[in-house]
């Protein structure tokens, strides 16, 4: 028998054989190198999440400030003046503005009471001269600067209006938290705005505005930061849901037709007596000037 016959078959099956172990090991060395490779990107995206900031916080950052510069822009060219260069305030012109908020900036700005014309005693109201967004835009510049009270936000950071009004607000203003805000409005406010809030004078060319025009935003920021002549009320002295109640009691108060007919502005006894004296008086001395011309 030929020896070198039955040899060659068995070596081509060794040859197969270690072929196939090779192919093997190179296949789980591959499969081993992509786990490696899988495992370290995973590990450098979850440590690179874990360092870096959120993609749309440093959107938000980026929003931030370039709002806070917008507002500078328009302090430079309208406050500064009377504000300071640091909004430190210039004596005999204006108060600091450090710490005051953006709460106040949007009252005074918003309400067209700033810039003011002249350094009276009062600062009247009267048509805004910056849109909502330059608004917002100087009161962040001013509370990037001292920080001080904010302004209600929605949770999609829109300002709030309507949910201002009572502290249970789920589409339309509720009948109780009117007539807590009534009783409220009565106790800490009346004696200066009348009872309808319609306002009333003060001493000294002063004045208390009627509330009517101004918004549930406005309401809130006076009562929190108390401009010019009225007082602060802290969340101490009236706390953010009662605040709310006075705001859906004013409300309610102007989109409410008077019950006893003619409201006469709402001014309360005054108004009242005027007409008396005008209209009854007159009325009665001509009925008694007619009687006496038939007698």
């Amino acid at each position: 028998m030929d020896t070198n016959s039955n040899s060659a078959p068995e070596q081509g099956t060794a040859s197969v054989a270690v072929k196939q172990s090779r192919r093997r090991r190179k296949m789980r060395k591959t499969a081993a190198g992509a786990a490696a490779l899988t495992v370290g990107l995973t590990g450098a995206g979850v440590l690179a999440t874990a360092l870096t900031p959120d993609a749309q916080v440093a959107t938000a950052q980026l929003d931030d400030q370039a709002m806070i510069q917008e507002g500078k822009d328009i302090y430079d060219v309208a406050c500064i003046t009377c504000h300071g260069a640091n909004l430190q305030g210039v004596q005999d012109r204006g108060p600091s503005l450090v710490g005051v908020g953006s709460g106040s900036v949007y009252f005074q700005v918003h309400s067209g009471r700033m810039p003011m014309m002249s350094n009276d005693a009062q600062a009247e109201r009267k048509t805004p001269r910056y849109t909502e967004q330059q608004t917002l835009a100087l009161a962040a510049y001013v509370a990037a600067n001292g920080g001080g009270p904010g302004l209600v936000t929605n949770e999609d950071g829109s300002i709030a209006m309507e949910e201002l009004r009572g502290a249970n607000y789920d589409g339309q203003t509720q009948a109780g938290d009117v007539a807590r805000g009534s009783e409220l409005f009565r106790l800490n406010c009346a004696s200066c705005h009348n009872f309808t809030g319609r306002g009333g004078a003060l001493s000294s060319g002063k004045y208390a505005p009627g509330l009517d025009p101004a918004n549930e935003q406005e309401i809130y920021q006076a009562m929190l930061t108390g401009p010019q002549n009225m007082p602060r009320f802290s969340d101490r002295q009236l706390t953010a849901d009662e605040k709310k109640d006075i705001i859906a009691f004013i409300k309610s108060s102007k989109e409410t037709s008077s019950p006893g007919g003619w409201g006469l502005g709402g001014l309360g006894p005054v108004s009242e007596a005027l007409a008396m004296w005008l209209i009854g008086i007159t009325a009665l001395i001509g009925a008694a000037m007619w009687i006496g011309s038939r007698s």
